[in-house]
């Protein structure tokens, strides 16, 4: 080894502490820009956490409110015939569903011809849409019907004239309370009670619920149940679906549908994922307009402190020194982005959540995975900076300062 090799004076190391400290004075010297550009950044990271946040969220929603109403729903309804008319099911299907093993309860109702208005003036042809059904009185049991006010119907007036309204058909009869009368069939009914919102039923929300025997009598009602609503032992869910069309209508099973309102829902709440995606894929974009702004400020920064750059390198700093410092404050940069985005997205998400009665749920997979992208994109946006303020000469630099 030569004397002059012996005596050429080794670069400084510098340590993690030191890039840390040098990466940050970077930074601090342009507060507004650096602002500017983390905002960018944060704003794609809160986009992509608030669209997980608030999925997460509302399947955590779906979830506790399926456990509440039960899975284990199983619903039959006449479908069509092979000639194409409207099938019906059997007057004896509902004890034929219920003697199978499995089944724990079975209730029915039967839709009729009779119309249902506020009073008696108003025209025959505002129905508003509002169904009469015949309704037996282990319904509520069967479907998780709840009662918001007043009562169901019970064995004492069930042959009387006496009926319980659906949510929405309550709302646009303008009844509030039980104890009013209504206009049905050509006579009055007595609300005896106004049942809430029914998700796995939402047929009975704009019906008007009256007892088998007076829909019988009085309103003209044939006795063939419309839908059959049964409930099953969890774990025999899928046998009892693959044999409760043949039970109901042994004759003809094909002219059967059965259903498990359950799979409506979740059908629901996979739309909803789908809307969520393309929202994620906008977040992606946001957050790689925010890495443009992060390259972006990294060059202008190499072409601002080219002076900085000469004087580190006459001083001795090596190239290797001066990409990493670059590399760092890029990297820094993003990094304030990706936690101030990760923060926001967490607000947004439990904002909502707690607008929509949700629990709030933020996966860790996604906060973790928000501020390690946004270092990816930190490292990829400062990688070309770095190595071109690596690559100034200390002579030109200084020179063109």
């Amino acid at each position: 080894m030569s004397t002059a090799a012996l005596s050429r004076p080794r670069p400084a190391r510098m340590g993690p502490a030191d890039v840390l400290r040098v990466g940050g004075a970077g930074l601090r010297s342009r507060p507004m820009r650096v602002f500017l550009s983390a905002l960018g950044i944060a704003i794609g990271i809160a986009a992509m956490i608030g669209v997980v946040g608030i999925s997460t969220s509302s399947q955590e929603e779906l979830n506790r409110r399926l456990a509440a109403l039960g899975t284990n729903m199983l619903t039959v309804s006449p479908g069509q015939t092979f000639s194409g008319s409207q099938a019906r099911l059997p007057q004896q299907s509902v004890r034929m569903v219920g003697d199978i093993a499995s089944v724990e309860s079975v209730s029915a109702i039967g839709r009729t011809d009779a119309k249902v208005y506020r009073n008696d003036h108003i025209p025959a042809v505002a129905t508003g849409g509002i169904s009469v059904c015949a309704a037996r009185t282990d319904l509520p049991a069967t479907v998780g019907a709840t009662i918001v006010d007043g009562r169901w119907l019970n064995a004492a007036d069930v042959r009387y004239p006496a009926t319980v309204l659906g949510a929405r058909a309550a709302e646009q009869l303008g009844v509030f309370r039980a104890g009013d009368q209504v206009w049905l069939g050509g006579r009055w009914f007595t609300v005896v009670g106004i049942l809430a919102p029914d998700e796995l039923a939402p047929e009975l929300d704009s019906a008007a619920l009256v007892g088998w025997p007076v829909a019988e009598n009085e309103l003209g009602y044939d006795g063939y149940p419309t839908t059959l609503y049964t409930r099953v032992e969890d774990r025999a869910v899928a046998d009892v679906q693959s044999v409760l069309g043949a039970t109901a209508n042994p004759e003809n099973p094909n002219e059967v549908d059965v259903s498990r309102p359950s799979d409506a829902l979740a059908a629901r709440q996979a739309t909803d994922d789908t809307l969520g995606g393309l929202l994620l894929g906008l977040g992606a974009v946001a957050l790689l307009v925010g890495g443009v702004g992060v390259a972006n400020t990294m060059v202008i920064s190499v072409l601002e402190r080219r002076a900085e750059i000469g004087l580190r390198r006459s001083l001795g700093a090596t190239r290797g020194q001066i990409r990493t410092q670059f590399l760092c404050e890029s990297l820094l940069l993003s990094a304030l982005g990706g936690i101030g985005g990760v923060a926001l997205g967490i607000a947004v998400t439990a904002g909502y959540a707690a607008y929509q009665g949700w629990p709030s749920v933020v996966p860790a997979w996604a906060m973790a995975g928000g501020v390690g992208a946004t270092l990816v994109i930190g490292g990829l946006a400062g990688f070309y900076p770095a190595l071109r303020a690596a690559k100034l000469p200390p002579t030109e630099a200084l020179a063109t300062a």
